[in-house]
């Protein structure tokens, strides 16, 4: 066990956030810690890493164990650039590497008195320097900066200059470089695309410490942990298995206890209805009998009624008018920014009914496509047909619809004035606002908050043709699960981005991959286009296209063969260095053996065996001046 976490309790006010929260983490173990969105994770985090206080209980890490911790939210503030700042991480190595040449030098110009300790402390250094993967460390860099989606013009960008996403995902880089015993992972995902997040699938299921993810991301959980431990109401349940595994036995955990509440439910109207009878008998027996199951009644422990998936706020999505049967039209499309082409010939169909993602790399002009079609950016090519009585409903990350000088509660009032209070409220409630929430003026909100405030105000708008450009994005889970029923039951179009793949799997009957500046069709759900993706992608949008691409893909090739040449070569050199050494030690060891034995009396007086001695030590001398020379040549 690496981390424990024992009766753990914690409040703000009157509200209870924690409860006697117990759950421990194995070493090497890949966690998830998930709940609804201020159900207390982030408050359990920065109470493990001891940021904030518990109210009680107790946090025990093994002895010995680091921790490393990444916040959702970044402030890094330095003029380094991106690569220095990963860099920097390996400043132990980089200071061995400095002490190794400086050693080189001195060996150089040092007598033969002091280049014995110099080179006992060469090879210490050395070796060292070769169990901390010296001969890799900036390959190791520079592999995690591209797995994080940073291309090789990003390293030269200062941090100072960075959105805040792209200083997440440096200290993201950072803390894996860094290799704490136990990651604590706050939302990792967000910020990555596709790419960069199986990147980090594979990376922390290789990873030889512990790690402990917060995530709303369920594929990725189902990818990478092998438990969940669950915040419900400010009590901590641990289920063993990944997200699905999670998903199943909660279900049939809420199941058995509602069928127990029921059961016992009929059980206290049996008794009472029992008891009623006896006591209508007005006898002193039966009086007797209906007291002693009134006892019985009172001392039964009372079953919560659960919280059930039935009784849970679902939203009722319909068009008010049905569209055409082609919803949209797409025709040789082209657009690209100074310097940034984006895309170029893109030609698809959408029909009615159909729920389409569009996925690709950040970058590759997925918002861009989505403006074009709703008529907020022109193309410089291309034509975009929308079919007979489509009603477009929009959502974009920068929520242009809303109001500042409003309430949540007036925004969706106002725009939707048949609406009563209780089905605005409830379907406030499905995207978080509940209570005096409502209440809020729209310019108090966090860029979060806007965009479930514009996805409840979509939900409500009766288009036919819903555009969402990641419209699960500060969602928690059960709200995407809200959603994705919304879409499913929908009888409308949907065309959006998502970079969810659990959404996706849930909602999409087709995608779209934006890649290589070409789109790529796949009838299927994600599932699907991870299975064929190679295969189309090579077929229908090859990277070949780019000779650039071709070029660059092969200097790394040939940069990395160079690299094992090298490293290969140093090793060899390494190995001839140490055998040299130890030969050097077993020689002079037997030059010493020989003196010590020429004194001796019976050999002092034995001339053959004298003669045969000093030969020895004459071939051991020429045989030494040898090695001192191959040894200087290699030290160099």
């Amino acid at each position: 066990m690496i981390l424990a976490c024992q009766n753990i309790n914690k409040s703000f006010g009157e509200n209870i956030i924690l409860k006697d929260a117990s759950f421990h983490i194995e070493e090497r173990e890949k966690a998830a810690l998930i709940g609804n969105n201020g159900a207390g994770k982030t408050t359990l985090l920065r109470i493990i890493i001891r940021e904030l206080p518990a109210d009680s209980g107790e946090i025990v890490l093994a002895k010995d164990k680091t921790i490393g911790y990444l916040a959702q939210y970044q402030d890094i503030s330095t003029e380094q650039t991106i690569y220095e700042e990963l860099l920097s991480t390996k400043q132990h190595i980089l200071d061995l590497e400095s002490q190794i040449r400086s050693l080189e030098e001195q060996m150089s110009h040092a007598s033969q008195e002091e280049l014995e300790p110099l080179m006992k402390l060469y090879s210490s250094l050395n070796h060292s320097f070769e169990t901390e993967n010296g001969y890799a460390y900036k390959s190791e860099v520079i592999g995690v900066l591209k797995g994080l989606g940073f291309t090789e013009e990003d390293f030269s960008k200062k941090i100072s200059t960075l959105s805040g996403g792209q200083k997440t995902r440096v200290a993201l880089g950072k803390l894996l470089l860094n290799q704490p015993d136990i990651l604590l992972l706050d939302e990792p995902t967000n910020h990555l695309d596709m790419d960069s997040i199986r990147w980090l699938e594979t990376y922390l299921l290789n990873y030889p410490g512990a790690v402990f993810i917060v995530s709303h991301d369920r594929y990725f959980l189902d990818k990478v942990v092998t438990k969940i431990v669950e915040i419900d109401q400010a009590d901590v349940h641990t289920y063993l298995g990944n997200y699905s595994d999670y998903s199943e036995k909660k279900a049939r955990i809420r199941d058995a206890q509602y069928k127990a509440y029921l059961n016992q439910q009929q059980e206290i109207r049996h008794q009472k209805a029992v008891i009623a009878k006896l006591k209508s008998f007005n006898r002193e027996k039966s009086v007797r009998r209906a007291q002693s199951r009134e006892k019985m009644l009172e001392k039964i422990q009372l079953i919560d009624k659960p919280n059930m998936e039935e009784e849970r706020i679902r939203i009722q999505l319909e068009p008010r008018i049905t569209s055409g049967n082609d919803v949209l039209t797409v025709e040789d499309l082209a657009k690209s920014f100074p310097g940034q082409p984006l895309f170029s010939q893109i030609s698809f169909q959408i029909k009615r009914g159909e729920r389409v993602a569009l996925i690709g790399n950040n970058g590759t002009g997925k918002t861009t496509m989505l403006k074009i079609i709703n008529g907020l950016l022109e193309p410089d090519a291309g034509s975009v047909t929308l079919g007979s009585k489509v009603q477009i409903g929009y959502y974009d990350q920068e929520h242009h619809v809303l109001h500042p000088e409003k309430t949540i509660f007036q925004e969706i009032s106002d725009s939707y004035p048949t609406l009563t209070e209780t089905q605005i409220r409830n379907m406030l409630a499905a995207f978080l606002f509940t209570g005096e929430d409502v209440f809020k003026l729209i310019s108090s909100l966090s860029g979060g908050e806007r965009g479930r405030v514009s996805l409840a105000k979509l939900m409500l708008s009766e288009a036919n043709f819903l555009i969402l450009d990641e419209p699960t994005n500060h969602l928690d889970i059960a709200s995407k699960e809200i959603l994705e029923e919304a879409l499913n039951s929908y009888t409308g179009t949907v065309f959006y981005v998502s970079h969810d793949r659990y959404f996706i799997n849930q909602t999409a009957t087709r995608i779209l991959d934006l890649t290589n500046h070409s789109v790529v069709n796949y009838i299927g759900d994600y599932d699907y286009y991870l299975e064929k993706c190679e295969e189309l992608t090579e077929k229908y949008a090859p990277a070949a296209a780019s000779e650039e691409s071709l070029r660059e893909t092969s200097q790394t090739k040939i940069s990395w063969q160079n690299q094992k040449k090298e490293l290969a070569r140093q090793r060899k050199l390494e190995n001839e260095l140490k055998k040299t050494e130890e030969e050097i030690e077993k020689l002079e060891s037997r030059d010493q053996e020989i003196d010590e034995t020429l004194v001796l009396p019976e050999v002092c007086t034995d001339v053959a065996k004298c003669l045969k001695l000093s030969k020895e030590k004459e071939q051991i001398a020429e045989k030494l001046e040898e090695l001192y020379e191959r040894w200087e040549e290699l030290a160099q």
